[in-house]
């Protein structure tokens, strides 16, 4: 009878035991381990990181980080780690948020516009995606990149067309690269072409023209007419004799293109720059800015009619005078002149 005791208080202590694992292995695995109160939370473990690494992210949105740990290493997750950008939902169990950071890398939104350079664009980038701005830069002027695409460094950023792209938070500087060359194939179809073709200029040539439009204008309603101007003076071989590019050109000269000029003066226009338009003709090398896509397409779609000239409209701000003669277009030049004087703008 004694020993019956003993064995029955031993299977009675044994189902305890087995009913008090269970309970822990449950909530471990099954009961919600989210520590914040928004729908979702956003994780990014860089590439080579270690599982400690990927504690210290997960850490902040954690109620237990032991039980997500053990739940982990029995998923054999340490040994599998994959970088990435992933989302952690409220309310998920540890075993939900081992299976997401193993599986659902899920791709970031990248968004660039109005980069001067390319060195410009590569730092933009970096605060986006994981590569640093060095590898991206690299990446852009690589000889192998440039001559598959035919570019050149003063040309390439001609290539990147101002957009949102969905890409993965890990993807490596070529990787970058080699999308926006499918994305810029993509965006040049066979309307663009058609219409680039008949005005007579390459995509590169179009881009490099709605870059200086771009920068004439921020109105782009008036961007048609603007382009309209100089694809007159380019049929009559005449100097562009752009503004901006004379900037673009000083900033590149003189290596700073921090420097904020708000008004070209007369000493500027003798800069010996090939992206200096009022010494040069045809277009610059390549864009002084990333055009907007409807800064290139007021390109493809320029305003036909006979003006040769413009400038800045001192009563409608923001919008320019255009003259089709050059004895008109001085008189609209002399107010302008007048109003920036008395502004007390010299540079």
């Amino acid at each position: 009878m004694y020993i019956k005791k003993i064995v029955v208080s031993i299977l009675l202590l044994g189902l305890i035991g087995m009913a008090a694992f269970s309970y822990y292995v449950y909530n471990a695995v099954f009961i919600p381990n989210t520590a914040f109160n928004n729908e979702e939370a956003h994780i990014y473990i860089p590439t080579n990181a270690d599982f400690k690494e990927v504690l210290a992210e997960l850490h902040p949105l954690l109620k237990d980080d032991i039980s997500f740990e053990a739940v982990a290493n029995r998923k054999k997750y340490p040994a599998n780690i994959k970088p990435g950008h992933y989302v952690i939902k409220k309310g998920m169990n540890n075993n939900d948020i081992v299976n997401t950071i193993r599986t659902n890398n899920t791709p970031v939104k990248v968004k660039f516009n109005n980069q001067e350079r390319i060195e410009n664009l590569a730092g933009h980038l970096s605060r986006q995606i994981e590569i640093d701005s060095l590898a991206i830069l690299n990446a852009m002027i690589a000889a192998d990149f440039l001559a598959k695409n035919d570019l050149n460094k003063q040309n390439v950023l001609s290539l990147f067309i101002p957009n949102t792209y969905e890409v993965y938070w890990n993807i490596t500087a070529k990787g970058f690269c080699d999308k926006m060359q499918k994305e810029y194939n993509r965006f040049w179809n066979d309307s663009r072409q058609q219409k680039a073709s008949a005005i007579g200029m390459t995509a590169g040539e179009v881009i490099s023209l709605a870059a200086i439009v771009q920068k004439e204008t921020a109105k782009v309603d008036e961007r048609k007419r603007v382009a309209g101007v100089y694809i007159n003076r380019i049929k009559r071989s005449m100097l562009l004799q752009a503004d901006p590019t004379v900037i673009y050109a000083k900033k590149l000269t003189e290596n700073n293109f921090d420097q904020e000029i708000k008004r070209v003066l007369y000493k500027d226009l003798e800069i010996d720059s090939p992206y200096n338009t009022y010494k040069n003709i045809g277009l610059p090398p390549g864009p002084i800015t990333m055009p907007d896509i409807t800064s290139i397409d007021a390109v493809l779609n320029y305003e036909n009619h006979n003006y040769f000239y413009f400038v800045a409209n001192v009563v409608d701000f923001g919008y320019h005078k255009f003259a089709k003669t050059f004895a008109q277009h001085n008189r609209n030049r002399q107010e302008y002149v007048r109003w920036i004087n008395n502004q007390g703008v010299n540079r």
